[in-house]
């Protein structure tokens, strides 16, 4: 009986050790082909969605330098010499620009939408802020008020864009 014992032992344990180390490889093997499948459709997704990162890059690139007083000034006129009015006017057209560039976000990184919005919001605090001062009695006022305030600092848009230019250069 223990001869027979011996014998069934040499014959199974080979056999599990065989079992346990052919399941050991099929198990990596099978691993090793799911994470290949994996980084293979990454791969793909991404050579899809980089040019439609890049686009939203450019988009909003394009918001900010539309939205820079400078710019947003010298496109957008006064309609009366009210300077409340003509403020009201500024804001809308920030925020219209910002409205329709606002599916972009789900492309760029929520730190940049986040400085993104950070220009805006400091934009708009510029108009405000040169609307209340003293000086500024007229549109056109307003609009020297505002332009004379950007040559003692940058624009807001002028950071954003900056952090926009080193985003998109950390994608190569």
């Amino acid at each position: 009986m223990e001869q027979q014992l011996i014998d069934l032992l040499m014959y199974t344990i080979p056999a599990l050790v065989t079992g346990a180390i052919a399941f050991l490889f099929f198990r990596e093997h099978v691993d090793n082909e799911n994470n290949r499948r994996n980084f293979l459709i990454t791969k793909d997704l991404q050579k899809e969605a980089f040019p439609i990162r890049l686009q939203a890059y450019e988009r909003m690139s394009l918001f900010l330098e539309r939205i820079s007083p400078s710019k947003l000034l010298t496109r957008i006129h006064p309609t009366s010499s009210n300077k409340e009015d003509y403020e009201n006017l500024l804001i809308a057209t920030i925020e219209q620009e910002f409205e329709h560039n606002l599916s972009q976000q789900i492309y760029v990184s929520d730190q940049c939408w986040n400085i993104i919005i950070a220009a805006k919001n400091a934009t708009i605090q510029l108009i405000r802020k040169a609307n209340m001062n003293e000086k500024t009695d007229t549109a056109n006022k307003l609009r020297e008020v505002v332009l004379t305030e950007l040559m003692d600092k940058p624009a807001p848009s002028n950071a954003a864009l900056s952090f926009i230019k080193q985003e998109v250069g950390e994608l190569w």
